[in-house]
């Protein structure tokens, strides 16, 4: 039971954000991760918070992720991982489970579209170079970028990442498709593999 006994009728919102994070701090290590997820029903739980006040909460907790999202268009040419991580950011950044993403861009780096592949569990997630690529080439795609979520925001790559990325760098070299990063996300941070790990020295893609 989350209730604390203390009302919220007159609490400012910042008071109230405030109580809700103590609250939310009882049980959880990290409460700005739990308020992520948190449902109208446990928000319903702490003392004075009502059904209508509830849903404005997570509407409000909704709408600030979507903020930080870049909403791109076929202009928005993605020359830098920090692009990248913006208009991935809705998809991937605040997932409790594993996703993997990839953009698709034409040959001057301008955005076509992007695609979730694969959905795994809270620990890890599946992708496989054969549907990478298949995608690629129904969107018509020059350039690729891909990308995956870590929940735990420690985003240090995993051996299964680093196995990954040089899986897909060396079958982009046979399909003639340049990947041009792989990102892992989380928590509101971003880490590019390509200027982080030696792979694209390895395996050179344009």
């Amino acid at each position: 039971m989350l209730g604390t006994g203390l009302g919220t009728e007159h609490l400012s919102a910042i008071g109230l954000s405030q109580q809700i994070l103590r609250v939310l701090s009882l049980t959880e290590r990290e409460p700005l991760r739990k308020l992520r997820d948190v449902t109208v029903y446990e928000l319903m739980t702490i003392s004075g918070v009502g059904l209508a006040k509830a849903c404005t909460i997570v509407a409000a907790i909704e709408l600030g992720k979507r903020a930080f999202c870049q909403q791109p268009t076929t202009l928005t040419v993605v020359d830098d991982p920090g692009i990248a991580a913006e208009i991935l950011s809705h998809d991937l950044m605040w997932e409790s489970q594993e996703q993997f993403a990839v953009l698709f861009l034409d040959i001057k780096h301008r955005y076509l579209a992007k695609k979730i592949i694969s959905v795994g569990t809270q620990t890890e997630t599946l992708a496989h170079p054969r549907e990478i690529f298949r995608e690629a080439l129904q969107h018509r795609a020059v350039r690729i970028l891909v990308a995956h979520n870590h929940p735990s925001g420690a985003l240090e790559p995993s051996s299964e990442d680093i196995d990954l990325t040089r899986q897909l760098l060396q079958s982009a070299q046979i399909m003639g498709i340049p990947i041009l990063d792989h990102l892992i996300l989380g928590e509101g941070r971003f880490v590019s593999l390509r200027q982080t790990t030696t792979l694209w020295s390895e395996f050179m893609q344009e």
